[in-house]
């Protein structure tokens, strides 16, 4: 039986992760830590929570004493855990540092002094920074624009280095913004979809031209599966699906599928430092035999229509229902 440590299982990627694992294989255990912040959710794996292949541990990986006592138990590591919304790092740049970089060398200190068989750092292709034109290769200069991307940026260098200095079996997926069900409604479109099912204004930043790859969350995690199976270690794997589109094209997307009129889109003031477009060259994941199997127009349909049908799970995030429950059986700062 293989173990994993899943950090951060109970965010939007990780919970498909673990639901996406749990699926396909029998013959597995997975201990889910999270600290459940605002983006870590329970609701999202009601489903699993009482399969026996399945333990949840409530903390946060900046704790050495708790990464070490459930450490012995884990052949692989997948690390998801992360501060992520871009927005509240240029607010709040502290917190990214701490989670993303410290958290991370906790991780592998632990993952070190055990020799574990495999530890996954879940990347995103925002620590490349931005590209007008052509595509970026896992072999380009990282030129992170945020505190969010700078702080993913640190942690990919880090976990680099446990390979070349100590040997730690590392591998890197970094993937293009990924969508689809059970993500918390501050991004782009988890955000639309709610705020237009409710009749609120959707606001897009400048322009609406911010252009990103979108990938589906079910196709990433059968990336994240094959870099962990078949990936090299100290190698680092780019995912992405080639469905490039501007904010302003998903924003008449979301409104179209839900019959909703264009009036409700109002122009923003830009965020700071906004990156205009990210792509990726996905040539060597693909040689590992993966490619994504969800067309893009059917999986926003999905999309869309998990939202709709799910109200009762983004209302309780939105109203703050979720957040006062957990903070008080918890105990945790959300």
């Amino acid at each position: 039986m293989r173990s994993f440590l899943v950090t951060g299982g109970a965010g939007f990627i990780g919970s498909n992760f673990i639901r996406h694992m749990l699926k396909k294989h029998d013959d597995i255990l997975i201990i889910n830590m999270d600290k459940l912040t605002y983006a870590g959710n329970l609701d999202n794996l009601r489903d699993v929570e009482k399969d026996s292949r399945y333990r949840f541990v409530h903390g946060d990986i900046c704790d050495t004493a708790l990464v070490e006592s459930v450490m012995p138990d884990v052949d692989v590591v997948v690390n998801f855990a992360a501060e992520s919304h871009v927005d509240r790092s240029i607010g709040k740049p502290d917190d990214f540092i701490r989670t993303d970089i410290f958290g991370v060398f906790v991780l592998l200190e632990s993952a070190r002094k055990e020799g574990i068989r495999r530890f996954v750092q879940i990347s995103t292709d925002e620590v490349y920074g931005s590209k007008e034109k052509d595509v970026f290769k896992e072999t380009d200069t990282l030129m992170p624009s945020s505190p969010y991307s700078a702080s993913k940026a640190g942690a990919d260098r880090l976990v680099y280095s446990y390979f070349v200095t100590y040997g730690l079996p590392v591998v890197i997926p970094r993937s293009s913004n990924n969508f689809g069900p059970y993500q918390y409604p501050e991004k782009l479109i988890s955000l639309f979809v709610t705020n237009a099912m409710d009749g609120k204004k959707l606001p897009v930043y400048g322009d609406g031209k911010n252009v990103r790859d979108w990938l589906y969350v079910l196709d990433n995690c059968e990336a994240i599966e094959t870099v962990m199976d078949k990936g090299k270690d100290g190698e680092v794997y780019n995912v992405g699906a080639g469905n490039e589109k501007n904010n302003l094209e998903i924003t008449r997307l979301i409104l179209s599928e839900l019959d909703k009129p264009e009036d409700l889109i109002t122009f923003v003031q830009d965020r700071k430092g906004h990156d205009r477009r990210y792509a990726l060259d996905t040539e060597k994941i693909r040689r590992l035999g993966w490619k994504p199997r969800h067309p893009f127009d059917n999986a926003m349909k999905e999309t869309v229509r998990w939202y709709v049908d799910n109200r009762w799970w983004w209302e309780r995030l939105k109203s703050g229902e979720y957040m006062e429950f957990y903070k008080k059986q918890y105990r945790t700062e959300l």
